[in-house]
């Protein structure tokens, strides 16, 4: 498979979103960032505003979010459209991509979290890497593993923590370097 075949699906977002997207670019991958009205964006290339009938096919319930993910997010617009855009993201892809923090209970730490619990959900491949461990797992449907992902399918799902370290960064241009050799 070559990059030129793939599509990633993200959020432009400043972290890791951005940097996905950037490593996208220099591969040849085509990128569409979902965003909305007022969203701050770092990536221009991709762009595809959500309509507000679009973000309400991604809408859930913040109960629900919260109930899942054991912690309290606040019922606030702006979180609620971040986690509709998140929703596109995951939809859209067949394997999904994400880097930040596995918790205790396994979940992801922050919004990003509901990305890779919806990616659990729709029972899609799911690779996230730990910043704090320096290292990649996937999720096997039970608990998570420690690998070394490549790139295997053609529309992939980029997110993660908007404070990306260089552990992170390097993460990234290491998956893309690994899987378009």
């Amino acid at each position: 498979m070559k990059a030129e075949e793939c599509t990633l699906f993200s959020g432009g977002a400043q972290g890791a979103e951005a940097e996905f997207g950037a490593a996208a670019e220099k591969a040849g991958m085509e990128e569409v960032n979902f965003t909305f009205e007022g969203h701050q964006d770092a990536r221009q290339r991709g762009l595809r505003n959500l309509t507000h009938e679009e973000l309400l096919h991604g809408d859930v319930s913040l109960s629900y979010v919260s109930k899942l993910m054991h912690r309290s997010y606040t019922q606030g617009p702006l979180l609620k459209k971040v986690l509709q855009c998140i929703w596109h993201q995951i939809n859209s892809a067949e394997e999904v991509f994400v880097i930040g923090k596995i918790l205790d209970d396994d979940t992801v730490k922050g919004g990003t979290g509901w990305g890779a619990e919806f990616a659990k959900l729709c029972n899609k491949p799911l690779h996230v890497f730990d910043q704090d461990e320096k290292q990649w797992f996937w999720w096997n449907g039970d608990q998570w593993e420690k690998g070394n992902p490549k790139i295997q399918k053609r529309h992939i799902a980029g997110t993660g923590t908007r404070f990306l370290n260089d552990a992170g960064k390097q993460a990234i241009a290491d998956l893309f370097k690994n899987s378009f050799k």
